[in-house]
């Protein structure tokens, strides 16, 4: 089973994407916080991550992660919306940013194509 990691601090946005994926099939996990979501970051296929947390933030995690050698795909989730926004995160790493709100099945179709392009 695929296994999917949210680091997301907005309990709504976290329980309605775990949902999503849980009912694809995934196996979820989730952190409301920047330290605890890249401590679990290691152990998973696909992360999910927003860029304004208490912490760490996505860009040093994603940076950080980048930097140990990690490869899983991360998607930027963020109310963030400036091209310059979504370039700092691509150039640090992300393999794909998704701005809010967005749409569950666009999201889910992009976690499909990510992980079975790294598996």
């Amino acid at each position: 089973m695929k296994k999917i990691l949210i680091i997301e601090d907005d309990p709504a946005i976290r329980v309605g994407l775990n949902e999503a994926f849980t009912n694809e099939g995934y196996s979820v996990t989730e952190s409301d916080t920047g330290n605890l979501g890249f401590e679990l970051a290691h152990k998973n296929n696909l992360i999910i991550l927003d860029l304004i947390l208490p912490g760490k933030d996505g860009i040093e995690i994603c940076k950080d992660l980048r930097s140990d050698g990690v490869k899983t795909p991360v998607i930027m989730v963020t109310s963030r919306k400036e091209e310059i926004d979504k370039i700092l995160g691509l150039e640090i790493g992300a393999d794909d940013y998704v701005t809010k709100p967005f749409g569950i099945r666009e999201l889910l179709a992009r976690v499909k194509a990510l992980i079975r392009r790294s598996t």
